[in-house]
């Protein structure tokens, strides 16, 4: 599955308004390579556990509690373009309003 988050955990920590990630049942997650784990609390409760690029300092995936055996991957990390969009959108409540009209109000651009 395919989602959006609006909480703002979420958006400090991408810059950005949301996070797309997709989930997948943990043990189909294969992690090679250095990362460095952050945990905190999220706004659930519930702790999330991310781990890093320590070269780049870009997010590659998370565990939250709340998604027992889950693993979150950052679609950025894909660079797939053709890749599924969302089906889910949380957090709704720290969302942020011009989000909502955004797909009808941006123009396409094709490079």
């Amino acid at each position: 599955m395919v989602s959006l988050c609006h909480c703002l955990s979420c958006q400090r920590r991408t810059g950005s308004a949301f996070s797309v990630q997709a989930w997948f049942p943990q043990d189909r997650v294969t992690a090679a390579g250095d990362a460095t784990v952050h945990s905190r609390q999220g706004e659930s409760g519930g702790s999330v556990h991310f781990w890093f690029c320590p070269s780049c300092g870009g997010t590659v995936f998370w565990q939250a509690d709340t998604a027992p055996g889950m693993t979150a991957v950052a679609v950025g990390c894909f660079a797939d373009p053709s890749f599924p969009g969302p089906l889910r959108s949380i957090w709704e409540r720290r969302q942020h309003r011009w989000t909502d009209a955004l797909r009808s109000s941006i123009a396409t651009h094709q490079d």
